[in-house]
């Protein structure tokens, strides 16, 4: 059994909204779901932290989630920004299961347990968030990893972090996401939102003690990192 992640695989199966007009995502649903298939069995999970689907909608999504529904696999996934169709937890686990999609779980101020790990995560905000509109949900995210993360504690030891929005960058850090990771003594903390040039400013190391891994799927060159194998 193994953890893998990937995130931002901006499925757009239902609307016409394709990646493939950007340098480096030609071709890019197949190549995932290649580099997926390759990798993966039915006794993985992957962990996808946001930027899922372009759609506006659950209805919307439908093919984009039976897409991942359909590759090998147990799927957590956590909102990104351009989710637009997230809904409520009790909502979104209810039409999942409507639509017999039993392989996507929902990660929003949960946590889950695979083998000795713990998966946590939320969404994350903007790293330099100025305006009081801003820090509003900076402060809210901040919270909703801290109750994942407390959920967690619950499971087991081995907690694991996964955020959409970066919580380091080379020269600016997210102050409030990093103090809920220090005060829980997290050690490994992985993050999407960022593609093409932005990379070049991502963080890819440890920072006072904690592992931080850009995993945005063009980053990647869509073939989904190996986080734990046991």
């Amino acid at each position: 059994m193994s953890i893998f992640t990937i995130a931002d695989t901006h499925l757009s199966l239902s609307d016409d909204k394709p990646m493939d007009i950007f340098g480096g995502w030609q071709d890019y649903v197949s190549r995932l779901e290649n580099n997926w298939k390759s990798l993966v069995t039915d006794e993985d999970t992957v962990v996808i932290p946001g930027d899922i689907s372009w759609a506006m909608s659950l209805e919307g999504a439908e093919k984009d989630f039976r897409f991942i529904h359909n590759l090998p696999g147990k799927k957590i996934i956590l909102k990104g920004n351009h989710d637009y169709w997230w809904n409520t937890k009790r909502k979104m686990d209810a039409w999942l299961e409507k639509e017999g999609l039993d392989t996507i779980s929902i990660l929003h101020n949960n946590a889950f347990k695979v083998g000795e790990y713990v998966i946590c995560g939320t969404r994350g905000w903007f790293y330099d968030a100025e305006k009081s509109a801003d820090m509003k949900v900076l402060l809210r995210e901040a919270s909703r990893l801290d109750r994942s993360i407390e959920e967690g504690k619950k499971l087991g030891d081995n907690l694991i972090v996964f955020l959409h929005y970066p919580p380091v960058m080379q020269s600016q850090k997210c102050q409030e996401i990093f103090d809920v990771l220090k005060k829980h003594d997290i050690k490994r903390c992985y993050y999407g939102h960022l593609h093409g040039e932005s990379t070049r400013h991502s963080v890819n190391e440890t920072v006072e003690g904690i592992k931080f891994s850009l995993i945005s799927a063009d980053f990647l060159s869509f073939s989904p990192q190996l986080v734990e194998k046991f």
